[in-house]
């Protein structure tokens, strides 16, 4: 896998399996995209229909010798398939195009994913995923095979070891080592999520396809209520710019305040290696209080994101947390634009609009706990005004005879805890 990655020109080649064709155009065009990604430029493409995939050469013998012309044709030095190759189907490929890269649509998702990682976690989860994707995939040559450090004659008969027997046992002790390393981070991550918990701080997510301007959302809710750019996320127009999960304080004018998580995106046929390395950060989604599924309004294909993505979040187990369908990039729609379906709000990040009509959504989802009371609290006891001031909405508030007098929307537990000052509620 290393080396292929350097302005190489490619063939495309992928199997409709009895899929619709514009489904199929689109995962055609969201390879040539993750290749341009790795500095790859598609110089042509093969296809097939049919029921399933040849298991020995994933296209059939006619479709593998059109391949070898347009390789000949071409001079494309890289074959990328849009499909996860197995071991055998490799092996089998490389034999009849010894002189071309075999890679597969997991390999280029993979690469990509670890020129992005910035973090030591998002590094290790990266890495993980590339060792577990490479261990059954070691094929050794008649050289590879032979006996190592067994010498000669019969007395040293099998005690040595075969070289593809060493590179498998090195791989997995990597990962065991690694897989350890991450744990510890882990550890860490799920101590910060139980003290978030412990403060009764409600969590949104943002979610969505790779590329959908989940970090600009972000950005752009922290520029409108937390008025700086130092908190800012990293976001850039490009494939998997987010791996590492990022979480913001968002505090609003009535004081009431949610951490806002960046997630990674997803993308059509996620690797499950990337998926099983990359559960801790998952988890994030899985307990957060609201999802905000960021869809790419200008993209054609946004119908199609939105039930991917809604798959995969389905796959790693999250369900029954509330969703609202963020329409992003409005301003590059023409003419009018409206998508069936409930909780949506339409919004461009780079823009900034209709970011106010976001957060009045996410208001309704995470306060709808809160109540409006009325309070007395007498002048020896201020601290409980300053509580408020800090905590809940002050609507209004007059100084009695008595004590302070005030007007709030506060949670419901501070309206209990304090419950002896309220006069009415």
């Amino acid at each position: 896998m290393e080396g292929i990655f350097m302005e190489n020109k490619a063939i495309l080649v992928g199997v409709n399996l009895n899929k619709k064709e514009h489904d199929f155009q689109y995962s055609m065009e969201e390879l040539e995209n993750l290749a341009a990604a790795c500095n790859i430029m598609a110089v042509g493409s093969v296809t097939q229909n049919l029921n399933r995939v040849n298991q020995a050469h994933y296209i059939g013998s006619g479709k593998i010798e059109e391949l070898q012309e347009l390789v000949e044709e071409t001079g494309a030095d890289t074959i990328i398939f849009d499909d996860e190759l197995s071991p055998s189907q490799i092996r089998n490929l490389e034999s009849f195009l010894s002189e071309c890269e075999v890679v597969d649509r997991t390999t280029l998702i993979l690469e990509i994913f670890a020129k992005r990682a910035k973090t030591r976690e998002s590094k290790l989860q990266v890495e993980i995923a590339q060792l577990r994707y490479r261990l059954p995939r070691l094929i050794g040559s008649r050289k590879s095979l032979g006996r190592q450090g067994g010498g000669s004659g019969l007395n040293n008969r099998g005690a040595g070891e075969t070289k593809l027997e060493l590179d498998r046992r090195k791989i997995e002790e990597q990962i065991a080592k690694l897989s350890r390393e991450l744990e510890h981070l882990v550890s860490q991550r799920k101590m910060q999520r139980r003290k978030r918990e412990k403060n009764e701080i409600p969590v949104v997510s943002l979610v969505g396809y790779t590329n959908a301007g989940k970090s600009t959302m972000m950005n752009a809710v922290l520029e409108s209520y937390n008025g700086g750019e130092e908190k800012f996320v990293f976001e850039k127009n490009m494939l998997f710019a987010t791996l590492e999960t990022s979480v913001r304080s968002v505090t609003l004018a009535t004081n009431q305040a949610f951490l806002l998580t960046d997630t990674v995106g997803f993308i059509n046929k996620l690797p499950h290696h990337l998926v099983k390395a990359f559960r801790s950060t998952l988890e994030e989604v899985a307990e957060a209080d609201l999802l905000i599924h960021v869809i790419d309004l200008s993209n054609p294909h946004h119908e199609e994101q939105r039930q991917l993505t809604e798959e995969i979040l389905e796959g790693i187990g999250i369900e029954d947390i509330p969703i609202i369908h963020a329409y992003n990039k409005v301003d590059l729609v023409e003419g009018e634009y409206s998508v069936e379906g409930s909780n949506n709000v339409y919004v461009s990040a780079k823009d900034r609009q209709g970011v106010d009509a976001l957060t009045e959504q996410i208001k309704q989802y995470i306060f709808s706990d809160y109540v409006q009371c009325e309070l007395l609290i007498p002048y020896t006891d201020g601290r409980v005004v300053s509580y408020f001031n800090e905590h809940a909405d002050v609507i209004a508030e007059d100084f009695e005879q008595e004590g302070t007098k005030l007007v709030v929307k506060c949670k419901k537990a501070d309206a209990e805890k304090f419950q002896k000052y309220i006069t009415y509620i």
